[in-house]
């Protein structure tokens, strides 16, 4: 892979090459990507998501939008500081083409803004919820009506591939989604390959699938405009990473190890003394004493802790990428980048913490547990009333489910696996508050 190409400009619907050195420095193209996602009401959803605590009522437990935000912040240094040292190497980037090292800070920031878009209401649980309707639930009755591609995108759901969807999918009047940077979406697909085959490699990118079945030759062509390195073709298709995808991937890992573990602290789910005792491995050369005692609320002594850890995190992730530039690019890095950090044994401990305090606590249990059967009653009714419309054979009570969805999704004269993909993304796309609001109205609980 090269830089000029992934670095492209280009959007959905372009007929020609968009240069860099021909850019208006005022709205630079990849700034503008970070735009129309912030402005997007997918976006906007993400106010009233689960981060870590589903439906928490405390004001500084991280939402998906909270957490969305701080991931692009980080990801905007790592893509600067990263921008920088590859100028310095590839000086013809900057030289011929007009590259600045701002613009990675650019890409990364706004893909990093992204990487939580397609994730259903409920946390992480959301996912394996609509998954299990078709598993396990009712939804089995269909699998023999789709494909094995098919039925793994709807089985194992997954919202990375939903928020490139989202993210590209042309509606009536808007061509190519958004219409982002083929840069930028590069940078957001962490794992371009489709359902099946279910992880054939160890490595990394095959961890998960990054697209469905609908959204296969978008996929290509954003692919192939870029260069990406194709790994496998004929029915099974799947590429390397964009480079700058690791950076993204370094910026939520390195968020969530270091604020979920703040967010514990600050909800007494883990001592106080645990942050010192863990964060002082990571800070040890960076903390100034004098000033950490000088804190006095609890809240700026862990603010103070979490910059300073967040800050040599981030330093060690661009070491790491540098170091194995050759290798990102060639296609043979296998794993994550904090992977391959020095203090990965520490942020093994705050995780391994994290898991035992937090995601396993009574609380998130039992709205986890909340969120699988709204989830599942609200796939049921939607999913049941669509494909009695596509048979002629709704009752009375279908059509009125019918009319509370979103036109784009009452659509019936599709195949029936785009009616309960687009069933799935529905419900995906609610927060946990409309999620709530629906069940209550299903189930007869709210006029």
């Amino acid at each position: 892979m090269n830089w000029e190409q992934l670095l492209s400009l280009k959007r959905f619907g372009d007929t020609h090459k968009r240069l860099r050195k021909e850019q208006d420095e005022t709205r630079l193209g990849f700034e503008v990507d970070y735009d129309r996602i912030i402005f997007s009401s997918a976006f906007r959803s993400l106010q009233d998501k689960t981060q870590v605590i589903p439906l928490s009522k405390t004001d500084f437990v991280h939402t998906r939008l909270t957490h969305s935000l701080e991931v692009s912040v980080v990801g905007r240094s790592l893509g600067r500081l990263a921008g920088k040292k590859l100028l310095e190497k590839h000086p013809h980037l900057q030289e011929i083409h007009g590259y600045r090292f701002n613009d990675f800070g650019a890409i990364v920031a706004a893909a990093a803004l992204a990487h939580d878009i397609g994730n259903p209401p409920f946390g992480h649980s959301g996912e394996k919820a609509i998954g299990e309707y078709f598993a396990t639930g009712e939804g089995k009755k269909y699998k023999e009506q789709l494909t094995a591609k098919e039925w793994q995108d709807i089985v194992d759901f997954e919202g990375n591939a939903n928020g490139f969807k989202l993210l590209t999918e042309t509606r009536k009047g808007v061509e190519g989604g958004l219409r982002l940077s083929y840069a930028t979406l590069g940078a957001f697909m962490k794992y371009p390959k489709e359902s099946l085959p279910k992880k054939p490699t160890k490595h990394i990118v095959d961890k998960k699938f990054g697209f469905f079945q609908s959204e296969k030759e978008n996929f290509k062509e954003v692919a192939e405009e870029l260069g990406l390195l194709q790994t496998r073709e004929g029915k099974n298709i799947s590429f390397s990473r964009h480079p700058l995808t690791y950076l993204v991937e370094a910026a939520d890992d390195i968020c969530y190890t270091i604020i979920d573990f703040e967010d514990g602290i600050n909800l007494g789910l883990i001592s106080e003394d645990y942050a010192l005792e863990y964060l002082i491995k990571l800070v040890k050369d960076s903390i100034n004493t004098k000033k950490y005692n000088s804190l006095k609320y609890k809240e700026d002594r862990l603010s103070y802790l979490r910059a300073l850890a967040i800050n040599t995190l981030i330093q060690d992730a661009i070491d790491i990428f540098i170091s194995n530039e050759a290798a990102i690019l060639d296609g043979s890095f296998e794993v994550s980048l904090m992977d391959k950090s020095k203090y990965q044994a520490q942020i093994k401990d705050i995780i391994s913490l994290s898991v035992a305090k937090i995601y396993q606590s009574q609380e998130v249990i039992e709205k986890e547990i909340a969120g699988y059967k709204i989830i599942s009653d609200i796939l049921d009714v939607y999913i049941t009333a669509l494909v009695r419309a596509k048979d002629g054979n709704t009752s009375n009570y279908d059509r009125l489910m019918l009319r509370t969805l979103p036109k784009f999704y009452r659509r019936v004269d599709i195949s029936l696996y785009q009616i309960i993909l687009n069933s799935c993304c529905y419900v995906a796309s609610l927060s946990d508050s409309a999620a709530v609001h629906i069940h209550n109205k299903i189930m007869g609980k709210q006029l």
